[in-house]
């Protein structure tokens, strides 16, 4: 079962072989014994790892209020045109189109949004032409992130990671045949953190 540590593998495959053999899921206490685990706090620990990685649904009010889920919870971001790796490429006036993410990829949460790359300024952060980029809404940056950061004056979006240095910022690619860009911070506004990169492999 991918992305998920040993312990909450077993929590996962004990609720699953509880729930089958006795037709409704175990108690925290059931977990606890059947795991011979220190505490009922530490089976939420689990439980809580496990239902925010999409592999189980939990009731708070209900004593046996676990569901397990299909593995990967699925939803939809939506694609707001092209960044560039290399130079700025501007947003599309496209009506946009959907992708579909699932919860190993990134957590469901506001905020998130997509878009694809063009260019090869960030192929050392394993970021090529035509993946797409999921975005997370931000206007602040810690030093070293990749932003999508728009130009103001030229009313363009690029992905790089962001330095601050005085009165400038410099958007620095990953991949070193590409020069940095130095650009007054006045004209630089933060429109995003990139939480993931779906491939494209054809």
């Amino acid at each position: 079962m991918k992305s998920l540590s040993q312990r909450q593998r077993e929590v996962y495959d004990f609720v699953e072989g509880f729930t089958s053999r006795k037709g409704y899921p175990p108690t925290h206490e059931e977990i606890r014994q059947g795991l011979e685990m220190s505490t009922r706090s530490l089976v939420n620990h689990h439980l809580r790892a496990l239902e925010r990685k999409g592999f189980v649904e939990r009731q708070p009010d209900t004593p046996r209020g676990i569901e397990l889920l299909d593995g990967f919870r699925s939803f939809k971001v939506p694609v707001l045109g092209h960044i560039a790796a290399g130079e700025p490429v501007s947003f599309s006036d496209d009506e946009y189109e959907e992708t579909e993410l699932t919860s190993d990829i990134v957590k469901e949460q506001d905020g998130l949004y997509a878009l694809r790359v063009k260019g090869d300024s960030t192929m050392d952060a394993l970021i090529n032409d035509g993946d797409v980029v999921v975005m997370r809404h931000r206007r602040v940056a810690e030093r070293g992130q990749m932003v999508a950061v728009r130009l103001k004056d030229r009313n363009e979006t690029t992905s790089k990671r962001f330095y601050p240095e005085g009165k400038q910022v410099r958007l620095q690619p990953a991949n070193p045949r590409v020069k940095p860009m130095f650009v007054d911070s006045a004209q630089v506004e933060i429109q995003g953190k990139v939480m993931a990169v779906i491939r494209q492999v054809a």
